[in-house]
């Protein structure tokens, strides 16, 4: 497992920290998403999509279907990227985005993660 990069993004007080790994397997995306919600105790959200072999899993994780596991899985899939796991951990500042600007808050920091802008 490796990290590549982070990028954080504030939308509203909210902030999306994204995580872009090279994997060696489908277990450690597992690994990665255990470890970060332990270090990210007060987050509210970590949603990830990865790609490993051909195998793809996603999850929006608790966020409104649609809003934030896709837009994740999409950003890989648009760079043709396996062996690779995008997460975004968010911390929610109060303030609820709706569905459009929740859905471009994670695609916009899953690019900028991949992209290392």
């Amino acid at each position: 497992m490796k990290l590549i990069n982070t990028y954080t993004l504030e939308v509203k007080k909210s902030k999306f920290i994204a995580h872009f790994y090279e994997l060696d397997s489908k277990e450690e995306a597992e690994i990665i998403i255990d470890n970060l919600w332990k270090e990210n105790k007060k987050a509210r959200h970590i949603p990830y999509a990865y790609i490993y072999k051909g195998f793809a899993k996603k999850t929006d994780d608790k966020e409104p279907n649609g809003t934030a596991g896709t837009p994740l899985y999409n950003a890989l899939l648009s760079e043709n990227l396996d062996h690779h796991l995008i997460a975004v951990v968010r911390y929610f500042g109060g303030v609820k985005l709706g569905a459009g600007p929740l859905l471009r808050a994670y695609n916009s920091s899953a690019f900028k993660a991949i992209k290392k802008d």
